[in-house]
Parts: structure tokens; sequence; C-alpha cells
């Protein structure tokens, strides 16, 4: 009976303080101070081991600017609690309220001089300063606490933290650095927080304390080692992030995946030479038997053919090299659904490159004929396969491999390319209305691509059909096109020529200009491809092909001409004084990107 009627009492007891600490949370939050300091007064006396109620207290004291009350108040509270050393703080702060600033400097030294060796009291401390942004004492707290613990406790994520906020890079890099070799398994955090708060010369200073470190470090640990090559990504040095992949791949006697990564984030940054020495490395030292070999092979040979062809700078040699390279590669794994994608790229190698049509034809009849190829590959290889016979003039053989692709993926985006591949034979073929009516169907395709050539095929037929004369234009034009698909670009120039001499002054001579550009930047003609983009600008404001000469003449100088300042420029202009074109986005992007912005 005792016992109970004690429970209750007890229950009772804190039903009441809960009821006391919320009315005192109110009159706080609403600014009635002398009412919430006498409520805190009282929860602080009957729980004295709350830290929180006196600090409402004091808090409410301070807001009432009775500074010799709560001076008396903290006096007392450190009489009875002699190693609550937190309590010097708030006695330092209530000096600084009062203008004695060497009064709070004594005050916070004295809570650091005091502080016990006890890891909850040096958190509680160092806290207590971070609160008052006053980050030297809290740092000064974590050093005197790491000094008495000696190894027992470990407070360099929380320095490296603090420095981060004071802006002290080296220390903050050091400081996280310990913290990761103490517990290694912190290394995404230490990740991202380098991402987060290191720029350029930031991510130099972690280089140089890595290196340092694993001159001194366990041969065996990895962990500063794949901290290093990821530094030396986010640098975009690849090549030294790849030998510190290959010395880890040696290590850690591993399949070589950490490698085979940091080829393929080389081959996406145009990195070609590191990326192809990235996929020679597994090819060359892991043997056949390995997981990854296949793969490195096939990524080893399409970063060759993008080193080649994407800058447009090679030569016929360089071209034939490539071919022995791809014919050793399918002597070895032979035709076969593996390796099906890689004969689609020899063929187009073969067909658009070193003008061996006949061979990209057969060797992509090989592939369609192959069994067991993914049903998409084989769908590939069939609009490939329509192009190369469209080049050769054999149109119905075209026209029936687009829509074997159109009938077999009626709902997929290869089916919206075959369709759209038929449309621009109707077009071809001055079957102008039909060609018209698909490209206006293909207007709603799912690929953003397909969607812009459709609808700029659309309005390009739409605005060129409006007299009977115009036809006989647009029938020139669409012969000229013809022939530029098919290489056949001294016929083209020649047919562009009479069509300008038969109907001066139409409306087709911006267009006109577009394909010639077009046709000098597949002769690597890049000075007059510049010049005839220019003229569009220069001439034709209205064209609906200015956006498109913009960005293409912007593309040049970044990657042709060597005049990224004008790159950019033309990429401004563009997104500024055309922004409602499909391009503006991008030369947004790429306009950030030149001006050294960072761009997700």
């Amino acid at each position: 009976m005792r016992w109970l009627l004690f429970s209750v009492l007890f229950i009772s007891s804190l039903t009441v303080s809960a009821q006391l600490n919320q009315l005192a949370q109110q009159y706080y939050r609403d600014g009635e101070f002398e009412k919430s300091a006498e409520l805190y007064l009282q929860l602080a006396e009957e729980r004295p081991g709350n830290s929180f109620y006196f600090d409402r207290y004091l808090s409410s004291l301070l807001q009432l600017e009775r500074f010799e009350e709560a001076e008396s108040a903290i006096k007392k509270q450190l009489r009875k609690s002699p190693k609550e050393v937190s309590l010097y703080v708030k006695y330092g702060q209530l000096k600084e309220q009062l203008f004695d600033e060497k009064g709070a400097k004594e005050q916070y030294e004295k809570a650091i001089e005091e502080l016990p060796a006890d890891q909850f009291r040096v958190t509680q401390l160092a806290n207590a300063f971070i609160g008052l942004t006053k980050y030297e004492y809290a740092i000064q707290t974590y050093q005197k606490g790491t000094e008495m613990l000696k190894g027992r406790a470990n407070f360099s994520y929380y320095l490296g933290d603090l420095y981060r906020r004071k802006g002290d890079i080296g220390p903050m890099v050091s400081n996280y650095l310990d913290a990761l070799e103490a517990d290694p398994k912190r290394i995404r955090q230490v990740r991202s927080y380098f991402q987060r708060f290191l720029d350029k010369e930031g991510l130099l200073e972690a280089q140089k304390q890595l290196y340092a470190r694993i001159q001194d470090s366990d041969a065996k640990d990895p962990t500063y080692p794949e901290l290093l090559a990821w530094v030396f990504i986010q640098r975009k040095d690849y090549k030294a992030a790849l030998r510190q992949a290959r010395a880890l791949d040696r290590r850690l006697d591993e399949t070589g995946e950490r490698v085979l990564n940091i080829g393929r984030m080389a081959a996406n940054a145009k990195d070609y030479e590191t990326a192809i020495d990235a996929f020679d490395y597994i090819t060359d030292n892991k043997g056949e038997a390995n997981p990854l070999y296949l793969e490195a092979k096939r990524e080893g040979l399409l970063t060759r053919r993008r080193a080649i062809t994407d800058g447009y700078d090679y030569s016929r040699e360089d071209l034939l090299v490539l071919e022995e390279a791809y014919v050793n590669f399918l002597n070895e794994f032979g035709t076969n659904p593996a390796s099906a994608r890689i004969a689609i790229q020899l063929a187009e190698l073969e067909a658009l490159y070193l003008n061996n049509l006949n061979e990209g034809i057969r060797i992509l009849q090989e592939v369609v004929a192959t069994p067991g190829v993914n049903p998409k590959t084989q769908a590939r290889a069939k609009l490939a396969l329509g192009d190369y016979f469209l080049m050769t003039g054999e149109i119905w053989e075209s026209t029936l491999l687009y829509s074997q692709v159109d009938k077999r993926f009626q709902e997929d985006l290869l089916g919206h390319e075959a369709r759209f591949r038929n449309a621009r034979l109707a077009y071809f073929r001055g079957d102008f209305q039909l060609a018209q009516s698909q490209f206006d169907v293909l207007k709603a395709s799912t690929s953003r691509l397909i969607a812009n050539d459709a609808l700029d095929r659309s309005v390009f037929i739409i605005d060129n059909l409006g007299l009977d004369t115009s036809a006989l234009a647009l029938q020139t034009y669409a012969d000229a096109e013809l022939l530029v698909f098919q290489n056949k670009f001294d016929e083209a120039f020649g047919t562009l020529d009479r069509l300008v001499d038969a109907f001066p002054g139409h409306d087709l001579e911006d267009d006109v200009l577009y394909l010639k550009a077009q046709v000098y930047q597949k002769r690597r003609n890049y000075a007059q491809a510049a010049t005839t983009y220019q003229q569009i600008v220069d001439n034709f404001p209205e064209s609906i092909r200015l956006d498109n000469s913009l960005w293409a003449l912007a593309q040049l100088y970044e990657n042709q001409l060597d005049d990224r300042a004008k790159a950019q420029s033309l990429y401004e202009t563009l997104f500024i004084d055309y922004s409602n074109s499909i391009l503006a986005v991008e030369a947004r992007k790429k306009y950030r990107e030149l001006r050294g912005d960072a761009v997700q």
C-alpha cells in the first residue's frame, strides 16, 4: 500500500513538472520572460540535474537585463557543480553582454583550463562554444580533450568540421584524414565533405597531404590511395587517377574493375589517351579468362574510334589502323551475338569513313543473318543497312529494311527511327505531301531528337510548298540533300548552284548555305564552314536555320577552330536572343561550362 501511494505521488509529480515545463516554454516563446524566469527557476530547483531548465532561467534573466541576478545564479551554480565547465561559457557570455571583453576571455579560458578528462564533458563544452560561434575556443577544447584522453577518444572529425566553418582548408583536410585513419568507414562522409567544400586549390591541398601520408602509411591499407584516386578524378586528372587505380589493382590483386571505371570516366571526359591506356591494361594483364576482358576490348575499340572521329582530325592511315583493330577483334571472337555491336561499328567505319560501302553492307548482312543476335541490335543493323543501300541508290532495299523495323518495333524508339527514315525517303523521292504527313505524326515521338528533327522537316516542307514553282525548287534541293547523304559532294554543290541560278532570291537561299556549310564540315574545311554559317547569321535573321547555325558555329569555334571565347559568346547569343529555341538550354550549359562554372 505504501509502495502504491509512493508511485501515485511520483507520477503526479512528473505530471505537474511536465505541465510547468510546457507553460514555461509558452511564456518563453511569447516573450513573457518574467513569468518564464519564475517557472524555469522552480523547475531547475526541482530537477538540478537538468541543465536545460537552468539555461532557460538564465536566458530569461538576460532578456530582462537582470545581469546581477544572472551573475549570482551562475556563481551559485558553479559552487554546486564545479565540474560543469560549460557554466564558465555562460559566465563569459554574460560578461560580453556587459561589454567586459577581458572578463569574458578569462571565463572562456577558465572553462578550458578546468576541463576534466571526460569525453562527454569535452563534447559538451565544445558544443557550448559552437553555439556561440566561438570556433577557436571549440578547437582548443577538442585539442585539450585529445591530449588528456590520449587515444581513448578521437575528435578529429569534429575538428575538421570546425576548421571548415572557419575556412582553414589545410587543417580541415588534415583532421578529416586523421578521422579517416581512425575509422576508414568514414570515407564516403569525407568524400562528401571534400566534394561540397573544396575548390580547385582545396583539392590540390588534399592531394599534397594524401601524397605525404601514403609515403608514411601501411602499404597494405588502400584507404588513402583510394581517396587520392578520387581526388584526381575530381580534379579531372584522369592519368594520375589511372596510376593510382593500377597500383591498387596490383596491390589488392583485383579483377581490374576500378581501372575499367577510370577508363570510362576518362573516355566520357574525352581524355581518350588515358581511357585507352586503362582498357589496354586490362586486356594486356588480366588474360582472356578475366570477366572484364571482352568488355575492355570492346570499350577500347570504341574509344579508339571516338579518339579519331570526334574531332574530325584524322588521316586515312589512322582509319586503316582502326580498321585493323576491329578486324582483329572479330577474327579473335567471331561475328556472334556478343560481338554484333562491334561488327556494326566496323560496318560504319567502312561505309562512312573508308568509302567502302560494299564491305559495310556485307558486314551488316552477316550481322542480320547471325542467329541469336539481340532483336534491337539486329534492328539497328537493319537501319544502318537501309542507309547504306540508300547511299548506293537502292531505294527499294532501303524502304524494305526500314519497314521491317517499323513493323517489329511499332511502339519503340527504333520504330520511330524507322518511320523517320521512311518519311525522309519519301522526301528524297519528291513525295512531299506523304513525307510532310509522316513527319507531322512523328512530332509526337517520345524521342526528343526524332521529334525535333520531324518538326524541322515538317515546317520546312510547308514553308516551301506555297507555289507550283516552289515544288520544283524544293525537289532540286531534296536531290542535293540526297547527294550529300550519298557523299557525292561535288554533284551536290553543282545541284545547289543550279538551284540558286534558276530561282534567284528564293526562300531556300539560306537552306542552300546551310547545306553547303554542313558539307564543308564533312570535308573538314572548318574555316569555310564557319564563314558559311556566319553568312546565315548575318544575312538571314528570320531564318529557321539561324539557331542551328549559331549552334554549329559555336561548336566549330569550341572544338576545331580553337577560339573558346568566340564559342562562349555565340552560346550566349543563342540562349539569350533565341530563348525559344530547342537548343537554348544546351547552349546555356555550354556557356557556363566554358565560363568555368560547375555544371550538373
